[in-house]
């Protein structure tokens, strides 16, 4: 929980520190960088010994502060903005431990990525926490404590980059830096409602960087949005000759676009977790989209796992060793068990392994990008569940790996990827989505990114996207309701697009339903109304404009049709009905409780 500013003090209204808010206010003259870090340590404070944080230097960052002084550099574009650092990233003055203090040492020079941070005016206030050796995306392998989600003490926070996340969630700092090699910039993103911004491999530097998987490794920037994220990136991009990894790609700051328009692809019936209404949350946010004037295209992301399974079950488990084999062959005791189990499965990998794994890499990567090629990104789950410390401390290797089912395959298919937080049913269970394109599309992933944010964002309202394209003159409209092929995202859906239905609400029947899984290509559900042992079926409510009416009509075509579906509201709309007939020996399918959730089960 963010903790609240003291009355009658220039941040008493703030809730969280924002880079373009704490510029403004340095500009007008309302507060200096010196205020922001009394508060800064005010807050840490009052949170108590929350496993956020490995080392804290508050004197030191006030003492920085006040001798920036209290006029703006306006060649610094962070002049006075608080930051944290992941601590396996170097900084002279500061011990690295990645989380393990018998590994600690204390570097010569600072990351290439933070000093051109603190050469932009930013003040380091502290390292934060992560699961050991960045192994992990639960935030529960540390001998620092265990940061929990800011919605939810007892659930994860994330990882591995899971202090960094908390300390821009919780209102600490104004943005903070991880590193993301399977996933670790974007999971803890998406559990703590922030922006999490992992740049395509090689455009930031990770010289200073404890190595994960030295070729996959990215240095990741948390935020409250997309558009601070990426100038963030922007300020720390660039070849650096300390690292032969970076490479020479496009700056990743572009025009932000107009949702209406955009053509995203998205996993066909993801699998995402009921318990904690993922599951609502992004049809929602298909929902929202479309309603945007967004063209969803479904894609089958078999490819993209696939490769994301190299990772931890395939060859580059021996790079994951490769790191810190030298030390945990001479102490392996000072390693999180863990940890120690998941870096020894390297040590099994043969020369042959790795060549195969490269190999079929290959073959993926070229598959992937026939899957990006006609569209503006891939759309995806930042992860599909979440889970309680609990849980995560009793099975932490194959929950761990769930968390990361569209994260892990991100850095070894040579992917950009933001994660943008959206509004959800539960308040306590933050969700993200992840807009993800080809490496050096970064400019374009930041214009898809801001696009969606305006219309996903809580509190925002893709009404004002909307208004940007001519308004339709008022026209009645008949009321059609929708329950499989035609539900935003599924194969059918752009016939009611094609002739401006607009979502109404999605919603259910009333329990007077049974729904059949239908032996038709594309699959579709068949809807009847039944006297005794009904169930309520998701559907959505679209406003079909009357002189389209028959054009949809002349569409439908048996077994199905049209007819009068009551809603759980006792309203009675035009909707999708079934001869009963067709039934026959087709699967009954009303305990799924709507056409998406039965096919995710499959």
């Amino acid at each position: 929980m963010t903790a609240a500013p003291i009355p009658g003090s220039p941040l008493a209204t703030a809730g969280v520190f924002e880079v373009g808010a704490l510029g403004d206010a340095y500009r007008s003259g309302a507060l200096t960088p010196a205020d922001v870090i009394r508060e800064v340590g005010r807050r840490i404070r009052s949170r108590g010994d929350d496993g956020v944080w490995i080392a804290l230097d508050l004197e030191g960052a006030l003492a920085a502060a006040t001798e920036l002084g209290t006029e703006p550099d306006p060649a610094q574009a962070l002049w006075g903005i608080p930051f944290a650092v992941k601590d396996n990233i170097d900084v002279v003055g500061w011990e690295t431990t990645a989380a393990c203090p018998g590994f600690a040492y204390t570097p010569v020079e600072t990351a290439t990525a933070v000093r051109k941070l603190e050469e932009a005016g930013a003040i380091l206030v502290g390292k934060t926490n992560l699961d050991q050796f960045a192994t992990g995306l639960n935030g529960t392998r540390s001998p620092y404590g265990i940061p929990r989600s800011v919605s939810d003490p007892s659930m994860i926070s994330g990882g591995s980059s899971s202090g960094s996340a908390v300390a821009v969630a919780a209102g600490l700092v104004a943005f903070a830096l991880g590193t993301d090699t399977a996933g670790s910039g974007r999971v803890p993103a998406a559990l703590n409602g922030i922006v999490g911004h992992k740049p395509s491999r090689g455009l930031v530097s990770t010289a200073g960087v404890v190595p994960a998987c030295r070729s996959l490794d990215c240095v990741s920037v948390f935020a409250h949005s997309v558009r601070e994220a990426t100038a963030i990136v922007d300020i720390m991009a660039g070849v650096d000759p300390a690292d032969p990894w970076t490479r020479a790609l496009r700056a990743p700051v572009g025009d932000e676009f107009v949702a209406r328009g955009l053509r995203l692809a998205v996993p066909i019936a993801p699998e995402l977790s009921e318990e904690h209404g993922y599951d609502q949350a992004w049809i929602a946010a298909l929902v929202q989209l479309t309603e945007a004037g967004v063209e969803l295209v479904e894609v089958d992301l078999a490819g993209f796992t696939e490769a994301g399974r190299l990772l931890y079950e395939g060859p580059w488990l021996a790079e994951r060793l490769a790191g810190t084999a030298e030390f945990l062959g001479e102490r392996p005791d000072h390693v999180h068990p863990v940890v120690r189990a998941l870096l020894q499965r390297g040590s099994t990998v043969s020369g042959v392994d790795v060549f195969d794994g490269i190999d079929r890499l290959r073959t993926l990567e070229r598959d992937a990008a026939d899957v990006l090629g006609p569209v503006d990104a891939l759309l995806a789950p930042t992860t599909p569940t979440t889970f309680s410390v609990e849980e995560m401390l009793a099975d932490p290797i194959d929950r761990n790996a769930r968390l990361g089912q569209y994260t892990t395959f991100g850095n070894l298919l040579d992917l950009a990827a933001i994660s943008i937080p959206t509004a959800t049913g539960r308040p306590d269970r933050p969700f993200g989505v992840s807009v993800i394109v080809a490496a050096g599309a970064d400019a374009q992933m930041h214009g898809v990114a801001a696009a969606l944010e305006r219309v996903l964002r809580p509190g925002s309202t893709h009404r004002l996207e909307a208004a940007r394209a001519p308004a339709p003159p008022a026209e009645r409209t008949l009321p059609i309701a929708v329950v499989g092929a035609h539900l935003s995202g599924m194969p059918l859906h752009g016939e009611l697009t094609a002739l401006d239905a607009r979502l109404r609400t999605a919603t259910a029947t009333a329990p007077e339903y049974r729904l059949y899984a239908l032996n038709t290509v594309p699959a579709k559900p068949g809807l009847v109304r039944v006297a005794t042992g009904g169930s309520a079926i998701q559907v959505e409510v679209y406003d079909l404009p009357i002189k389209n009416v028959g054009v949809f009509l002349a569409g439908i075509a048996s077994p199905l049709g049209l007819g009068t579906v009551r809603l759980e509201s006792g309203e009675e709309v035009h909707g999708f009905l079934c001869e009963p007939i067709a039934t026959e020996g087709a699967p009954d399918v009303s305990a799924y409780g709507g056409w998406r959730t039965y096919l995710a089960s499959r």
